[in-house]
């Protein structure tokens, strides 16, 4: 903190080099973010992109699961017009072993590409995380970024993009059984017919969707002792409506079972 002060001083006395000389020093016996950040701005400020560069690479040699100052550099190099420059610090990013928020440094990612209308690479960007986690945001975000997408005129060819993302998704969830994340797809996919689909896709969305029921379960303490009754609710879904009276049958045809084995006894 005193060598920030003391290179501020000297800035404001218009001497630079001892200004850089001093957060050199201060990167060189204790690096910390303050001191790269403050080093970078300064050299922002003056101008001189080579030395920010060179200071984002010290910077990251230091702390290369730092997802800020990744998504920092490859913002600067956005700025400059450098968009391959930005491409290729992403890529080393997201190649990084460990990261300390690599959700955020994926969202940098796709924002930029999105920003810069690279429909394509979002689309490539979405699938490689998709790989990496099958988290209800992303495909959500995926979906919306599908809608975006569409141009004068593609309104529709946008939804059905979206629409696929959006089926994947729901097929995705009821396959694993996360209800929670399957509902959340369902109600963005009709939400964006609502305000724009056909009559027919959205009703066949809509009869997707599932039954909010009211349950009760066993609640237990600490020592696993019966402690009570808990409410809670319940998605059904068409198809477990449909498969609940094979189940009722199998139900009762094992206590008729039991019953002649009881019987016989």
């Amino acid at each position: 903190v005193q060598g920030v002060h003391a290179a501020h001083l000297e800035v404001r006395q218009k001497r630079l080099d001892a200004a850089r000389k001093l957060l050199g020093q201060a990167i060189g016996r204790c690096p910390k973010d303050k001191l790269f950040k403050e080093y970078v701005q300064l050299e922002l400020q003056l101008g001189d992109v080579e030395r920010c560069r060179k200071l984002y690479g010290r910077y990251l040699e230091w702390s290369p699961s730092n997802c800020a100052a990744w998504a920092a550099y490859a913002d600067l190099e956005a700025s400059l017009g450098e968009a391959s420059r930005s491409r290729a610090i992403f890529e080393l990013a997201v190649g990084q072993e460990q990261l300390d928020m690599p959700e955020s440094l994926w969202k940098a990612y796709l924002d930029f590409e999105i920003g810069a209308s690279e429909w394509d690479k979002a689309r490539a960007l979405y699938r490689r995380l998709l790989a990496r986690t099958r988290h209800v945001k992303v495909w959500l975000s995926f979906a919306t970024m599908e809608v975006e997408a569409g141009g004068e005129g593609e309104g529709e060819a946008a939804r059905e993009r979206a629409a696929a993302v959006y089926a994947e998704a729901e097929a995705s969830f009821r396959e694993s059984g996360q209800k929670d994340e399957r509902v959340l797809v369902l109600e963005a996919w009709r939400d964006m017919l609502a305000r724009g689909g056909s009559e027919a896709a959205l009703a066949s969305v809509e009869a997707k969707m599932p039954k909010r029921v009211k349950k009760r379960r066993p609640v237990l303490g600490e020592e696993g002792e019966a402690a009570g009754w808990e409410e809670y609710y319940d998605y059904i879904f068409a198809e477990e409506e449909a498969a609940a009276p094979s189940l009722k049958i199998l139900d009762m045809a094992r206590k008729w079972k039991k019953q002649k084995v009881e019987g016989d006894s």
